[in-house]
């Protein structure tokens, strides 16, 4: 019975979206002497302190279940490649031609694609991968649009002038990508500055505006 708690115990710790307190475990074993739930804790501590790449640890006033603090920049890696995955591939090329035309504007990265891209710029900027930089002095005065730290992080590059060659980056993720794209005329600086825009962020309701039209 003391393996079976043990297996119950962990269980219920793996399974909770938050730490599990002492008072909740139980008050879901009530019938399990209080003894016994913490020599069950014990037991699944010892566990996971012997072998694999889990930890049971006490946070927050309750007990979870973690992955090593060894293995936290291959865990980081696996999110990252998860979220990129998530992206379509009409974003991804959209990203791309941002990521080497910054600052770009909507109607620039249309004319590349060949199709409309305000929705896709709507996504990428909700996901925080790319955002307006300023305005470009021109009719209309457009916003420009560059990537963010964000898109640094989840794509494991220092800074812009780490970018792949355009065919690297398009037979990597499959993307059709003109061969015509070039890299940010101030390579190494984030966001980049190019002549004729004005870098001044504008409020998030006037880009939400430009988006929508």
């Amino acid at each position: 019975m003391a393996d079976d708690l043990k297996a119950l115990v962990e269980a219920l710790i793996f399974a909770s979206p938050e730490p599990l307190t002492r008072k909740t475990l139980y008050k879901l074993l009530d019938s399990e002497p209080q003894e016994g739930v913490e020599a069950a804790l014990d037991g699944v501590r010892e566990d996971y302190d012997r072998l694999g790449g889990l930890l049971l640890v006490e946070v927050a006033g309750g007990f979870q279940i973690v992955t090593r603090p060894e293995f936290h920049e291959w865990i980081r890696r696996l999110f990252h490649e998860r979220s990129t995955q998530h992206l379509s591939v009409q974003a991804l090329e959209t990203l791309a031609i941002i990521a080497y035309k910054q600052p770009v504007t909507a109607p620039e990265i249309s004319e590349i694609r060949g199709v409309n891209t305000s929705g896709v710029i709507g996504t990428l900027t909700e996901r925080r991968l790319v955002k307006v930089v300023g305005r470009k002095r021109v009719i209309g005065r457009p916003f420009v649009y560059a990537t963010t730290q964000e898109f640094l992080d989840r794509f494991g590059l220092s800074d812009i002038g780490d970018l792949p060659k355009v065919e690297d980056m398009a037979e990597a993720f499959g993307l059709d990508l003109p061969p015509a794209l070039s890299m940010p005329p101030d390579v190494g600086q984030h966001p980049p500055v190019s002549n004729g825009v004005d870098l001044v962020e504008p409020a998030a309701a006037d880009v939400e505006e430009e988006q929508v039209h």
